[in-house]
């Protein structure tokens, strides 16, 4: 008798599973899923990449410590191709989401003269590479007129690498956040292609690199960072927009011709 109402208590609980669209059973006993601790996810370095994975760091990351783990990635790559990957990789600073593109640099990377500029625009979001258009015209005129170009191989060649290397929405400042969680690629970036000079191009790079703000008043006057020599220089946007600023460009474009000399 027991048996026969077992029975039809267990038909019935089949029949309402079924009712509740119930098709598969994986498992012959209930499975309690509070009784397993959650597994953290981890952040996937994709096969293609030239840098090792990082398997001990969670998807979900306080924002405090994304700095460190940025640290962590920068100091895994050993050239600028798996510096490159560990940058286009990283998914923790918001302004990747909203960017088409990652604008990592062009250039030569035997050059004497690195250039930091500002974040990309959406031209150069869109063509993945920093300075184009009318900016990047002017960029290539003003140091052509001292020999250096970043269509020239070698020494006299010119590498140009912005800040971030994604577009900030309608192209505004970067923040203090955006700024401390990206720096740490940054210094690996000076460090691996070891320029003689950096040139800090715009509000942006001082800012970062020397924690000063008004290349107006900046520009010009050498500083030091990274163990290198710095100058700060305004951006040709800002030249594009006040054509008498030339005069200031050319002078730092002479002082940067008699530093290399």
């Amino acid at each position: 008798m027991q048996q026969t109402s077992e029975y039809f208590a267990l038909r019935a609980a089949l029949e309402w599973q079924v009712e509740l669209g119930v098709d598969e059973v994986i498992s012959e006993a209930a499975i309690n899923r509070f009784d397993f601790p959650a597994a953290t996810p981890k952040i996937k370095i994709g096969q293609g990449s030239n840098i090792a994975p990082v398997d001990t760091i969670p998807d979900v990351v306080p924002k405090q410590l994304a700095g460190d783990i940025s640290a962590l990635l920068a100091q895994k790559c050993t050239d600028l191709n798996a510096l490159r990957d560990a940058i286009n990789l990283f998914d923790l600073c918001a302004l990747k989401k909203g960017a088409r593109n990652t604008v990592f640099a062009d250039g030569h990377a035997q050059a004497r003269v690195m250039i930091l500029c500002e974040p990309p625009n959406r031209a150069e979001d869109s063509a993945a590479r920093p300075l184009v258009g009318d900016a990047g015209k002017l960029l290539d005129k003003m140091f052509q007129a001292i020999g250096l170009a970043r269509e020239i191989d070698g020494a006299d060649g010119l590498y140009v690498a912005p800040i971030l290397p994604w577009c900030p929405p309608q192209s505004r400042e970067p923040n203090l956040e955006e700024v401390e969680m990206m720096l740490p690629f940054v210094q690996r970036h000076v460090e691996l292609m070891d320029p003689e000079v950096i040139i800090l191009m715009g509000n942006a790079p001082c800012n970062a690199v020397l924690g000063k703000s008004g290349v107006t008043r900046l520009r010009g006057k050498w500083d030091q960072a990274y163990d290198k020599p710095v100058l700060p220089m305004l951006h040709p946007r800002a030249l594009l927009r006040d054509p008498l600023r030339k005069r200031d460009a050319w002078a730092d474009l002479l002082a940067l011709k008699d530093k290399l000399s």
